[in-house]
């Protein structure tokens, strides 16, 4: 097979792409260097790198600003290797699932943002998080971040099981910063990329990784583009057992991609600014209410005497003057904005519409619980959708902040992704459907969720519950239950998308040889000539093939029965599908279609010959078809 028709089949080398990158702008600090198997192969110059963005001689290692800790590199090495992984469809524990345009992604999150990489590339509008806050008692992932590149890549492709992946990540651990730290790093490398140019990642943490957590971000997103650290007030009351201060608040880190082209939403008026508005007079521009015509801040231009209605003449109030000139008053005046109170003996003051004020409030970095919800609040809520479960969550956050959050970032012409890679006890999608049918819009979302097992011992596992993730999809399968009945006959609710896609993450659908033919003899090519595995199904290799290509991983499907066999459609013709033996009356019925995108399996086609032949069959009857075989 050539490599031209052949798909790679394994998610993006960061590593290769960057230095691309760098050659665009440095041809020069690009060498070359051999691999592991003594083949050529482009590497960069650093000390000339180093040279190209100094404006000083560089001899070496200079003390400068910024944060480090054991196995910052590592991080770094373990986000741009690529991994032989792919995501498999899980119909039975999804909802709709060939239509609707939720993801729920099950498996290690680093994994899922690398397979994400090129599908959701600067399409996500915002990201939001609850990682683990190192509080010395928390689970954090078990990353091995002393690998080579090509060591993860072989690992990322074994079939057997690679055990835990969570470690309790406690204070007498020597490297307790540092682990917490590597783990985030690694991550939001990844996740930053995924986030559209107008984009913003929001980071729910509390104090004792705040610090850290913003030196971080500032590195990864640019500290210019920091937004603002949110004070969100979890809880309503203090606690009187506290050993120092009671903590009531939570931080919510905001960044952007790119602060230039981002700017928040306003929030709704309270009604009790309105209230205040009201209109006496019936002028025909509607409410409103008077204002102070000076200022303190005197000008010897904006001091002069106004004449009322009733003769009376008004000074400026002492060590005052008007706020206006006297040509700009007389102009207020004959516009009647001027208002002398009802009997015209009073002071003038300026009358302000309700109509022309700022339809919206800035938004503020404080948020009340009465805004933004609390943890009590966010407890109740796991138990109204559990009311036969007990003890799920110690602390889920309420979707009263996702739905505030959503407010804040919104685009408010076009459908947004939101996506979480912390998922927990599923809140984004909670809100996300919540906000949806309040506000008339159709946002979607990407959750991710470890499919590690809970303690034998605690209360969710005991009562059936062995992943945090299975409790994950429980929640959005009831939620969307109940946003359905509680707003049943509401105009729109039968456009609401309440499924979700279920994809877990597993080891390719290829077998070894696909990746490293040199490390078999004839022999042991020759018995795997299907180099597919026996246990994958055709949605499988659909969904890896959607991988491959970039395509997103919510766009609808449909099966077809095509001359007697199974062909999927994805988003029309964008993708055609087929898996089953291939035959000429098959491709000639798909080739009507013209489909953007055709792809089969070597296993489909009985001779070499035949591939050669249908990709010519398709060149006459679908010539912007483009075909690729596994």
């Amino acid at each position: 097979m050539s490599n031209q028709d052949q798909l790679k089949m394994h998610s993006p080398n960061l590593v290769d792409s960057n230095i691309e990158k760098i050659a665009a702008l440095f041809p020069n600090c690009i060498t070359e260097t051999k691999d592991e198997n003594s083949e050529l192969k482009k590497a960069v110059d650093f000390d000339l790198l180093k040279q190209e963005l100094s404006q000083v001689l560089v001899e070496g290692e200079q003390e400068r600003y910024r944060l480090d800790w054991v196995g910052k590199k590592e991080a770094i090495l373990t986000a741009n290797a690529p991994i032989a992984k792919t995501l498999r469809p899980c119909r039975d524990e999804s909802i709709n699932f060939d239509k609707t345009e939720n993801l729920f992604i099950e498996g290690d999150n680093l994994e899922a943002l690398k397979l994400l990489q090129e599908n959701y590339l600067g399409k996500v509008k915002m990201i939001y998080i609850d990682p683990p806050y190192n509080t010395g008692n928390d689970f954090i992932y078990e990353d091995n971040f002393a690998e080579s590149t090509e060591a993860f890549f072989e690992k990322s492709n074994q079939v057997d099981e690679e055990g835990n992946r969570l470690i309790a990540n406690t204070e007498s651990n020597g490297r307790f910063h540092s682990d917490w730290l590597s783990m985030m790093y690694s991550r939001l490398k990844l996740a930053r990329n995924l986030l559209k140019e107008n984009g913003v990642i929001c980071i729910s943490i509390d104090d004792n990784e705040q610090a850290t957590l913003k030196k971080i971000c500032d590195e990864i997103f640019g500290e210019n583009n920091f937004v603002n650290n949110i004070i969100w007030q979890k809880k309503y009351a203090a606690s009187n057992d506290a050993k120092y201060l009671s903590d009531m608040h939570d931080f919510i880190l905001v960044y952007t991609k790119n602060k230039e082209l981002w700017r928040p939403n306003l929030f709704p008026r309270p009604e009790e600014l309105d209230n205040k508005y009201s209109n006496p007079d019936n002028d025909p521009r509607g409410p409103w209410y008077a204002t102070n015509l000076s200022v303190k801040t005197y000008s010897s231009k904006n001091d002069y005497i106004i004449v009322g209605p009733t003769g009376i003449e008004f000074s400026p109030p002492p060590s005052r003057c008007w706020v206006v000139s006297e040509e700009k008053y007389k102009e207020l005046l004959a516009d009647n904005r001027i208002t002398f109170g009802k009997d015209g003996k009073s002071r003038p003051y300026q009358k302000k519409f309700l109509s022309e004020v700022q339809q919206g409030i800035v938004p503020t970095t404080l948020w009340f619980h009465e805004d933004a919800g609390h943890n009590i609040g966010a407890k109740s809520e796991i138990r109204d959708l559990f009311s036969e479960y007990t003890g799920l969550f110690d602390t889920p956050k309420p979707t009263k902040l996702m739905e505030r959050l959503i407010a804040l970032v919104e685009s408010k012409d076009e459908d947004d992704i939101y996506l979480d890679f912390f998922a927990g006890s599923a809140t984004l999608a909670h809100g996300i459907l919540s906000y949806n049918i309040k506000n008339n819009s159709s946002h979607h979302f990407i959750l991710i969720q470890i499919d590690e097992q809970n303690n034998e011992k605690s209360l969710a596992y005991k009562q059936g519950f062995n992943t945090i993730s299975s409790i994950s999809k429980e929640r959005i399968r009831r939620s969307g239950k109940k946003i359905l009945e509680d707003n049943a006959g509401k105009e729109g609710i039968e456009n609401l998308d309440i499924g979700f896609r279920v994809l877990k993450i597993d080891s390719t659908n290829m077998k070894d040889v696909y990746y490293t033919p040199d490390a078999y003899t004839q022999a042991d090519i020759l018995d795997l000539a299907d180099h597919i595995k026996a246990d994958r199904t055709s949605e499988d290799l659909l969904f890896q093939v959607m991988l491959d290509w970039g395509l997103e991983l919510s766009l609808p499907i449909e099966r077809k029965t095509v001359a007697g066999k199974e062909v999927f459609y994805v988003a029309g013709n964008s993708l055609v599908a087929c898996f089953d033996d291939l035959t000429f009356d098959i491709v000639d019925e798909v080739a009507k279609d013209y489909p953007l995108r055709f792809v089969s399996a070597e296993k489909a086609i009985h001779l070499d010959h035949d591939k050669t032949n249908i990709k010519e069959r398709f060149k006459q009857l679908s010539p912007d078809t483009e075909v690729k075989f596994l």
